[in-house]
Order: structure tokens, then sequence, then C-alpha cells
């Protein structure tokens, strides 16, 4: 049992041992209260799955820890602390933490945490207004406020959606016997015998949909090459529920463009923008998008590249640097709606699959940026990698990876070669054991070869695997060994003596990692054979006179 968004473990001895941390119990809960909730598990270390064997729990605990969580937080709320036993007969205590679907959660001395993942983090005072409108966010699906009774609804909408669950891999069976009202209840469509504003925003009669705050619409746009509107489709009468607004764009014949490339005596032609990644961007800005903010959802397509802007900011906790490894549901019961009518291909983010798609397709990563008062995602057009593609193709075709371990190798293809460090910011990772994990059995099944150490650590593709697929990419000096380097580093300096690094880096080859300029100059300045002048960004660069 691992620590998830909702499962917190920690040692009895955090609050038995010597110096007990009350205040570290107390900011989880908090944690806990301004996310989904969830269940604090004492008596269970965090790399075990169940407590010491034989493990005794004083019975006063519970009773000590549920009071002083009530009177040390504010907007908290907890069940009484529960005394459970494992497999092994070692006991445990379970407390589960409410969510604080209206309210903000805090510590009684004023700070704030929120849970994003397996981990808590300090809310700070310019966030608290987003956290406050997080919370309107969460509960919108499941009021009532337009009062409309459950029997008012769109026939067709509704038996599509029916259809749409019963059809579905993703649904458990019991729910598909269950009877369509209960299905209605399950999926928190119906309240009280009213639909709630989920269930008006995908079954509900058009003209109740439009008195939404806000039903989503989407305007899509095309520009030519001097930017100028040439085509402008709205999607914007509230006639469609998110189902049929996702099956409209992707059925725009402006999808249908492709590029023509060679393979062997054959030409393969591959769209310039894969549907799988369209409708994983437009089924993330529906599903994610805040439903108490006004705003449409724009498709911008340019001759160049595709944006889309979705109104709102990105959840509190999610950033453009941890998107494709942070989920935080807005929107949870439309998301849960989504991923069983497998319109989307999970329940985060769906990043992840299209990074997947787009490397397979020879293409650069999408650039999430956060705006104002938007979300824009950026994909790049026509500019493909041909060679990367190819290589790709084939590795998909004979190859069983993983996601993680495709993504992992189409990076390291378009580039040629990488470190670990520069895998790092490019995955957006937190360390180099991360790296590993993505790396998978790439380097166990020799389609990756591995040079150097730590961070430094050179990734390639096998040079057998490229020639295998006749890969006819460019030579660089990308993967330059230090011997050579260090012979091109002084025939440079002794014709352009008093140079920068930046200079040098330049004149030598930009795609050389300067990384590795720095390290063969420096061994050259231990071994007295080049002298420097000036210091940081000023430093020169000359060979010694004994040379």
């Amino acid at each position: 049992m691992n620590e998830t968004q909702d499962i917190e473990k920690k040692s009895l001895k955090l609050l038995t041992g010597k110096s007990p941390d009350w205040h570290e119990l107390v900011r989880i809960a908090v944690c806990f209260a301004n996310g989904r909730g969830g269940s604090i598990l004492i008596g269970i270390e965090d790399d075990a799955d169940i407590p010491p064997k034989n493990q005794t729990i004083d019975v006063s605990l519970p009773e000590k820890i549920t009071k002083y969580i009530r009177q040390h937080s504010v907007n908290v709320g907890v069940a009484t602390a529960t005394i459970m036993k494992a497999s092994n007969t070692g006991e445990y205590i379970e407390i589960e933490v409410y969510p604080s679907r209206q309210t903000i959660a805090g510590t009684s001395d004023g700070r704030y945490y929120l849970r994003i993942s397996d981990e808590c983090h300090p809310v700070m005072p310019d966030q608290l207004s987003r956290l406050a409108a997080e919370k309107n966010a969460f509960v919108w699906e499941l009021q009532t406020t337009k009062r409309i009774p459950k029997n008012k609804i769109d026939e067709q909408k509704f038996q599509d959606f029916l259809d749409g669950v019963r059809r579905s891999d993703r649904v458990m069976e019991f729910v598909k016997n269950k009877t369509d009202d209960e299905i209605l209840e399950q999926y928190f469509f119906v309240k009280d015998d009213y639909l709630t504003n989920l269930g008006i925003l995908w079954i509900g009669q058009r003209e109740d949909r439009a008195g939404l705050l806000y039903a989503p619409t989407i305007q899509f746009i095309r520009y030519d090459d001097l930017e100028k509107k040439v085509k402008k489709v709205l999607f914007d009468d509230y006639s469609l529920n998110p189902l049929e607004l996702l099956s409209a764009v992707e059925k725009l014949d402006d999808w249908n463009e492709s590029i023509e490339f060679p393979s062997g005596i054959f030409r393969n032609s591959i769209p310039i923008y894969n549907r799988e990644v369209i409708r994983e961007l437009v089924a993330n800005a529906l599903a994610h998008r805040v439903y108490v903010m006004q705003g449409d959802i724009f498709i911008n397509l340019y001759t160049d590249r595709l944006e889309v802007h979705n109104p709102g900011l990105l959840p509190l906790g999610v950033t453009p640097s941890n998107i494709l490894h942070q989920s935080v549901r807005r929107n949870e019961h439309l998301a849960k709606v989504f991923y069983d009518l497998k319109l989307m291909e999970r329940e985060g983010s769906g990043y992840d699959k299209i990074y997947e798609r787009l490397l397979l397709d020879g293409k650069r990563l999408p650039v999430v940026e956060e705006r104002f008062d938007s979300v824009t995602v950026t994909v790049n057009g026509k500019n493909f990698n041909l060679e990367a593609l190819r290589l790709m193709d084939k590795v998909s075709n004979e190859y069983q990876l993983k996601q993680r371990e495709f993504i992992t190798f189409g990076l390291i293809a378009q580039h040629t070669a990488l470190s670990a460090l520069e895998l790092e910011k490019l995955l957006k990772l937190k360390d180099k054991y991360q790296v590993r994990s993505w790396m998978g059995k790439l380097i166990s099944d020799k389609l990756v070869l591995a040079k150097g150490k730590t961070r430094g650590t050179e990734y390639v593709v096998n040079p057998a695997l490229l020639q295998k697929v006749g890969y006819r990419g460019k030579t660089t000096l990308k993967q330059i060994e230090n011997h050579r380097l260090r012979e091109l580093l002084l025939t440079d300096l002794k014709t352009f003596p008093e140079s920068s690094i930046s200079e040098i880096h330049e004149r030598i080859g930009k795609e050389i990692p300067i990384r590795k300029i720095r390290r063969v100059l420096k061994n050259l300045i231990t071994e007295k054979i080049i002298t420097t002048r000036g210091e940081r960004k000023g430093r020169k660069y000359a060979i010694a006179y004994n040379q």
C-alpha cells in the first residue's frame, strides 16, 4: 500500500516518541480537508504495507488524536479515530478526514495546506483566493440551483449516455446492471429528484443548459500565413453536451491535412495534427475547465501551430512544469464520466498520452503556459523530425514498451543524445532516481546506451538500432569524445586567443553540450596548458605562453 492523494502513512513514533509532533498530524488533516479528504494511518511505516507484528495501541490514543485535531484546526471534519488490526495482528489507527467542500480549512494558528499527489504543500497568502475559487468549482457539479425536475431531460442524450455506460469496458458490471434511474444517481446527475448541474450539462434540455453558469462554448478559428482569420466555426448554441462538442470538433475537416514521407519503396502519410492529440486536448479543456467562470474555449489553428486556450488557471498545485506528473481533478464527477465513456485516456491530465502521440509522430512536446486568466497549450505544426519518426515507427512495431519508456526513448531519438540532467528538465522530474524509472528496460534491452555517471550520464540510441532502420539523420558533435574535444578546443584557442566560453561554443559547434566544454577547459587549466583572465561571464581563455 503506497501513499496516494487519499492515504498518508505515519509511524506510531510520530505521536508516542520522545518528541511527539502533533502539529504534523494537524497539518496532514488540513491538507486532506482542503483536497478530496482522505485517511491518515498511524502506526504504519512509509516503506511498509502493514504495521509491525504484534504492535499494540494505547486505547486512550484515538480519543486524544480526534480531540487534538478538532481543537487545533478550523473547518476540518474528522471521524473518530479507530484502532484497526492488520493480518499480522499488529494494530494501527485510522483517521478519516472529510473534504471541506465550501470553506477553507486551516490550523488554529492560521496556516493553510493542500494535498497534492502524495505530499502536503503550504498555501501562500496570494493563493488563498484561488483556493476559495477552487472550492466553488468543486461543488458546482452537485448543485441543483436550477431546480430542473429529473423527468425534464433530453431523451436522446439520456439514451446515448446509458448506451455509452453499458458498452464501456471501464464500467463495472454491477453499475451496468443498475436501472436507468440508479445509473443517473451513480453518476450524480440527479439529487433529490432534481437534475444537478452535471446532469443538466450532460442530459438536460438546450434551454436549461444555456441557463447554467457557465455551460462550455467553443470557438474554432483558422488563420492564414499573415495570421488573418480565414475560417470561424462556433459551437455556442448550447445544443451540444460535452461528448457532442468533443465529437463536433474532432470531425472538423481541418484535421485532414497530412505530410508524406518515404518508407522504403513506399510513401507513408502522417497527419499534421493527429486526432488523438486533438481529442485529448479538447477533452482536457472540457473536463478540467472552471465552470464558475465565463469564457469560451478557443481553438486557434495557425499555419505553423495549434493553440488551445481554456478560461481559468490550472488547478491549485498543478503548474506547467509538473502537469505531466500531477493529477488534480477540478470537476471530479465530470472527469469520471469522461473516463468511463472513454473520452479521455485516463482520469489524470492525459498529457502522457499527448507526449506519447506527438513523439511517435516525430514532433516536439507541447508547450503549456499559464497566463493571467487562462491556460494555453501550443502544439507544433509542420515541423517534423522525419528520421525520428521512422525510428519511432520501427520501435513501436517491434518492441513492447511501456508508455514512460516510449516517451523517454522518443526524446532521446529526437535529440540524438541526452544527459540525465537534460532528461530531468524535459520530463520535469525531481531527481536522477526518477530518470531511472522512466528509462525502464531501454538500457537492458539495448535500445539505449548509457555512458558516464550520475547526472552527467549520457544516453544515446544504440547505433546498431540506427543502422537497422537505415537512419539518415545528420551527424553532429553532440557525442564528441573528450580527447577529441580537447584537441578541438586547443586548435580553436590557437586561432582565436582570449576568447570567452560562449565565443568558443559558437565556433566549435552549438550542439556540443556546454557542460562538456567547461569540464575539458577545467582540465586544461589544471594541467596549465591554458590560462584564464577575468571572472564569471567576462572570463577569457588562451593558450599558455610555454606551450
